[in-house]
């Protein structure tokens, strides 16, 4: 990717460039800078917007799924021509971003972030980010960064409600001038936590999503430039109550399995063909990793069975009364059950990869 050569090429960024905390200098920065925005649901492409409008150089948006109806009212870069031609999210957000930022590069990658490609995912980039919507992804994340010395942003959002923290591992301290923070799971605990409400259970209104991005954006720029105090404790918005609040996080935990003892437990889990019940959506995804399959030919396969649709990412296809959305990579998500060994079952006979 060629970087800005003249003040002119700036122009876009004139505004932001006046802002003394930024300046020239830390616009030129985040123009050499690359990161990956794992999720690009709600927060995920509401952050990805805000930093491809800021022109971050280069965006990698991971998100597993495509756009429906029901995302449409909190996930700002996508409209109703996605969801009739069901477009993986990623991809949509690329093509939207692309039309409102040609200068920078973004690289859309239609995949589960997983034990199996997580590495490679992002070891080739300055910053994450938290766009995922479960907390057992948010633990692999922590794995990674941890493990590869990449500061990432958390960003959880609910109903009315949101938090986020950032933090800096070991192995990112000399790069980015920042001291440590604790990791995820020195926060949290050695397990996910579960049992609380989601975006399925509980619902979700846009301005906290949008709120909560804006601010993970603006600790991503604070990171990539080196300018500005970054979040060190966990901030909580409920906008619904009026509250706002930012409270310190204890040190990092010396027995910290993470951070302190290096047990990547979520990295190093087991690869294989694997499944996931989709909350609130009564659907379970199918993770078939290494797999790679034909989905025209799948689609032939499929057509005397029932309706079929299939465009350059994904096939899908209603049978029986499941609907079942297929991926080149293997992947699948079933529509129709929770049950995951009735899901591997269909799988098994209608895609049979």
């Amino acid at each position: 990717m060629s970087q800005p050569s003249s003040s002119a090429d700036l122009s876009r960024y004139q505004r932001q460039m006046i802002f003394r905390g930024l300046g020239e200098d830390g616009q030129r920065k985040l123009l050499n800078s690359r990161i990956a925005i794992v999720g690009c649901g709600a927060t995920g492409s509401s952050i990805a917007n805000l930093l491809a409008r800021a022109g971050v150089g280069f965006l990698r948006l991971i998100d597993r799924d495509f756009v429906e109806m029901n995302n449409l009212h909190r996930q700002m870069l996508y409209d109703e021509q996605n969801v009739l031609e069901g477009t993986p999210k990623a991809v949509a957000a690329a093509q939207r971003l692309h039309a409102i930022n040609h200068a920078i590069q973004i690289e859309p990658i239609v995949t589960d972030f997983n034990p199996g490609n997580a590495i490679a995912l992002a070891q080739d980039v300055d910053l994450l980010l938290d766009g995922t919507d479960n907390f057992e992804t948010r633990y692999l994340l922590n794995d990674v960064a941890v493990k590869l010395g990449v500061p990432w942003v958390y960003t959880g959002v609910v109903a009315s409600y949101g938090m986020t923290t950032t933090i800096v591992p070991d192995g990112a301290t000399e790069h980015f001038g920042r001291e440590a923070t604790p990791c995820l799971q020195c926060i949290m605990g050695p397990e996910p936590p579960t049992g609380g409400p989601t975006c399925d259970t509980a619902g979700v209104i846009g301005p906290i999503v949008s709120l909560m991005a804006s601010i993970s954006a603006a600790e991503a720029m604070k990171l990539l430039t080196g300018k500005g105090e970054i979040n060190r404790g966990m901030i909580t918005v409920d906008l619904w109550d009026n509250s706002f609040e930012q409270f310190g996080i204890a040190g990092r935990n010396p027995e910290c399995p993470v951070c302190a003892k290096h047990d990547f437990r979520f990295l190093n889990a087991e690869v294989g063909s694997r499944t996931a019940v989709l909350c609130g959506r009564n659907a379970v995804q199918i993770s078939n990793p290494g797999a790679r399959i034909s989905l025209p030919e799948i689609a032939q396969r499929l057509e005397a069975l029932g309706r079929v649709s299939l465009n350059d990412y994904l096939l899908r296809a209603h049978i029986d009364g499941f609907e079942f959305t297929i991926f080149p990579d293997g992947r699948a998500i079933i529509k129709g059950t929770e049950d995951p060994d009735l899901a591997k079952s269909l799988y098994a006979r209608y895609v049979g990869a």
